[in-house]
């Protein structure tokens, strides 16, 4: 690959508000590794980011593997900044957060990787009725979901993640911190959590007062009228607590033959639908106890019924079912993390090495989107993907792959700027040629 004495200064005024979070030189160290994880198409390990970055045989490689394993740094600093970063530069001026939340498994393999074990690997591909078990690291991630000019859908940017282990603090409790970092992080901003049915318990029942959770709603719930004392207390009362429970509704299909539907258009997947909405306030007493909630069963022809819940009781019915389908993003931010960044191919094994690559790599896929918003986009980026790849004949926007590879390209031209006072030689422009050849790969 090629050397990178120079990054370009678009790169450079992304990775400038990082400086604090390291010392000096792990800060170059930083920019390195992280320029090379972009920069590399392929064999993402940590010798790997070296070689990409041009420095192989030039750092010694233990200078990279001190940087995850016992440099002085944490990933949660570097994280804030990246949500500093959404905040100031992607998220309207006191717009609300959304914030998807999910746990993923990253493979690894050897005995003695650090909390490596055997799970649910929903990523991985088998025959149909094999379980999906894999052997590797699991984080809980949080990451920003937001709309950019240039794209039909929502995109998540990943900020903060936790590394999950047994015997440890279950991953509910790991995205409860996780969630009450950011809200820490951006107060005055109210922070909608989307996450699966997972993440729908009592562990995050008790979320700042900046919070609300939406998530789809079991089929077997236990849902509860709301009784009228709670809502209009009465002047006079009696001995006891005041009543909380009213009736009991049943379930999300009692709910939905008791409660007329409401046609609802909404804008989910790059496309607008109507759909036909059930919608309650009420209690689901085994999560929430008496706290109100918000219960929406969705019927759409030609598919199965959706039941959400959400503790967020004034936003419109549409943005709600909106909100919980940007959840998807995160997904698509997994697949991304790991077939085009490349995250989780390190090799490290010991604990903080294990505990910071993960993290590092996410923040890096972050830092792209972020460049490419900053800098990086132009229509002719999707033109020239439709000119290489011609059977993409409905592509209108930019994916992840087109933004990496862009900036894998403006490294590769900072090297040569017109102030260098010399020419290149021979070798060094059939390495520019091989290098944007396999940018694309």
């Amino acid at each position: 690959m090629l050397r990178m004495p120079t990054r370009p200064r678009s790169l450079g005024r992304v990775l400038e508000p990082f400086r604090p979070c390291f010392t000096t030189p792990t800060f170059t160290t930083f920019v390195t590794l992280l320029a090379g994880l972009i920069a590399q198409p392929a064999n993402r390990t940590v010798c790997g980011m070296l070689a990409g970055a041009g420095l192989a045989g030039v750092w010694h490689h233990s200078r990279a593997h001190r940087f995850f394993a016992t440099a002085r740094w944490h990933p949660d600093t570097v994280g804030l900044t990246v949500l500093r970063l959404i905040v100031g530069h992607l998220v309207p001026v006191d717009a609300p957060l959304t914030v998807a939340v999910d746990d993923t498994m990253f493979r690894r393999f050897g005995r003695r990787v650090y909390a490596a074990h055997w799970g649910y690997d929903g990523s991985l591909k088998v025959a149909k009725g094999n379980q999906k078990l894999s052997r590797g690291n699991t984080f809980v991630i949080a990451a920003v979901v937001v709309a950019l000019p240039f794209l039909d859908r929502p995109i998540a940017l990943p900020v903060l993640a936790r590394l999950w282990r047994k015997g440890g603090p279950a991953k509910t409790v790991l995205a409860r911190d996780l969630v009450e970092v950011i809200a820490t992080a951006t107060p005055g901003r109210v922070v909608h959590v989307v996450a699966d049915g997972a993440y729908l318990c009592t562990e995050l029942r008790r979320l700042p007062p900046n919070v609300t959770l939406t998530g789809p709603l079991r089929s077997n719930a236990s849902l509860w009228h709301i009784h009228p004392d709670l809502d209009h207390p009465p002047r006079l009362r009696g001995r006891g607590r005041p009543r909380v429970y009213g009736t009991r509704i049943g379930t999300p299909t009692d709910l939905a033959a008791t409660v007329p539907a409401t046609p609802v258009a909404v804008t989910r997947y790059g496309r607008t639908t109507t759909v036909q909405v059930h919608h309650q306030r009420c209690l689901w007493r085994g999560v929430f106890g008496a706290r109100p909630v918000r219960v929406l069963v969705i019927v759409e022809p030609g598919q199965p019924t959706l039941a959400l819940v959400t503790t967020d009781l004034t936003t419109a019915v549409a943005a709600i079912v909106e909100r919980y389908a940007a959840r998807w993003a995160i997904e698509v931010a997994f697949h991304d993390a790991k077939n085009t960044t490349g995250v989780g191919e390190a090799h490290n094994r010991s604990q903080q090495a294990v505990e910071r690559t993960v993290p590092f790599g996410l923040v890096a896929q972050s830092i792209v989107i972020i460049w490419y918003h900053l800098a990086g986009h132009h229509p002719a980026v999707v033109r020239d993907r439709r000119d290489r790849a011609p059977w993409y004949t409905t592509k209108r926007c930019p994916s992840y792959l087109d933004m990496i590879v862009k900036l894998r390209r403006v490294l590769i031209a900072a090297q040569y700027q017109a102030e260098v006072p010399r020419q290149p030689t021979h070798d060094e422009i059939r390495a520019v040629r091989l290098a944007w050849a396999q940018a694309a790969a």
